[in-house]
Order: C-alpha cells, then structure tokens, then sequence
C-alpha cells in the first residue's frame, strides 16, 4: 500500500513568491491560465493603496490578482526576523496576518521567512501565532515533502536548473513517495530584466499532466498532515482515517479514497 495525493494523483507541484510586487499579476495569470496554483507570500505594509506605492499588488485589487491562489505571510514590513526582537517579531507576523485576513475573509496560516533568515526562537514564535508552516529559501534538488513544514525547504529557485529539474519530475524516482516539486521566487526578478522566458517554458512543459495535483502550498501542508495522521491495525491491513480530509491510497490491485472518519480494510502490508 501507498499513499498517493487527491484522486489517486501520483505527483504534486507547487509555486512561491514572494513580496507582492504588480509582477505577480503577469505571474498570477500565467499559473491560472494553466490549471496551476501558486502561494503569493505578501508584506501587508508594503501594499500599494489607490494614489499609492505603485510598486506593489494594490489592497483593493488583491482578491482579483490572486483568485484561485493562496496568499500568505511574509512579515508586514519584510524585516529581518533574526535581528529583530522578540515583541516586533510578533508584530511583524500577528499584523500581517490580521491585515492579509481581513482584505481576504480567509484564514492565513502560511509564510515564508524574510531574507530566508529564521532560528528556533522564529519558528516558536510563528507556531505560536497559528503560522502552519513557513518556507526556507535551502533549495534541495529533490522531490521529497517535508520533514518539518516549518522549514519547508523548496526544490529550486527558478534560476537554480529549473527545467532540467522539471524534467527529472516527469518520472520521479520510485522511492519518492508522495513526490512534490516546489518552486520558488520572486516576480520582479523577471519583470526587472524583462526576461520571462524560464518560467513561461517550465509552465507551459508542466501543465496538463493527468498524473499532477496542481496545489497551493496550504493544500499540500493539509493533505500530507491528514496522510501523517492516519491509524492502522497491528497487521497494516486496516486504516481509519481520524482527519476531516479524504486521503488516497494505492494496494496492489484498487485505488482507494479513505474519507473522514472512515475505517477501511487495505488488504495487504
């Protein structure tokens, strides 16, 4: 038996940005225009307003630039989260969180660590604050999710042998189990050279396939969470799913969908 993502899907592939600038609009659409779901990691106090900051993703266009998207955390004045002190790293977290949650009546449990940079006493205070997991900029070149979502270490940066490691994603290895590629970035590293041609190639090669959960990253965070929660019998050959989440497994000759609160007999070890 193994588990396998949402309808029996055997692959997971996920997307990062950071920071909120009107780049994310061409990016935003670009994902969406190709059945894709991106994680738009936003600073609350950078938003431009209308006669505003024009650099930055408007607060009253927010929900329409990033529909069908997950917006998330990122500190409300993007600061060094390992030079601050413990109070404004609170606040940087707790406001952004009440000012993302209010322009988008949805909870914001996600981030990604300014600068990359966090320690233990970060982590805690993020935990502490409801932060569900938060992104690490460690790229690792491989195709396992997460031991820790609160150092959720991504694939690759998209300057970091993106489409040579899309490639390797077509047919991942068999030992990954429950494989996901997860990129990162920021848009303005393509509006700025007016290059955006990487990540309009990965997008375009990757999109379509029948055998891909196209996700945000709280989507994933939730599905793989319900996966580790689950219970089995001493023998392995039967499975309650004690979640409110579907979960998908494969046996040697079914695909099976374990629904909340349900008790299946898998069958096999």
């Amino acid at each position: 038996m193994r588990f396998v993502y949402p309808r029996g899907l055997r692959k997971a592939l996920t997307f990062s940005y950071d920071d909120g600038q009107y780049f994310d609009k061409r990016l935003a659409e670009l994902l969406r225009s190709h059945g894709m779901k991106g994680t738009f990691h936003l600073n609350s106090g950078n938003l431009g307003l209308s006669g505003g900051n024009e650099l930055y993703v408007s607060a009253e266009e927010l929900q329409e630039v990033y529909a069908g998207h997950e917006i998330a955390c990122h500190g409300v004045q993007h600061r060094n989260p390992t030079t601050i002190t413990r109070q404004q790293m609170v606040l940087e977290i707790q406001e952004d969180r009440k000012m993302l949650e209010k322009l988008t009546g949805k909870l914001v449990q996600g981030m990604s660590y300014a600068f990359g940079n966090y320690d233990c006493q970060v982590i805690e205070i993020a935990k502490s604050l409801g932060i569900k997991y938060s992104r690490t900029v460690k790229d690792t070149c491989g195709f396992f999710p997460p031991a820790d979502f609160m150092e959720w270490h991504p694939t690759c940066h998209h300057n970091n042998h993106l489409l040579e490691l899309g490639d390797k994603f077509m047919n991942p290895a068999g030992f990954y189990e429950l494989p996901l590629m997860y990129v990162w970035g920021h848009s303005f590293e393509f509006g700025r050279s007016g290059d955006w041609s990487v990540i309009e190639e990965f997008v375009e090669k990757m999109s379509g396939k029948e055998d891909t959960w196209y996700a945000t990253n709280m989507e994933i965070y939730n599905y793989i969470q319900a996966v580790r929660s689950q219970e089995f019998s001493a023998d392995g050959m039967t499975m309650y799913n004690p979640t409110a989440i579907s979960v998908w497994v494969t046996t040697k000759d079914d695909l099976l969908e374990v629904k909340p609160g349900e008790t299946c007999y898998i069958g096999e070890h």
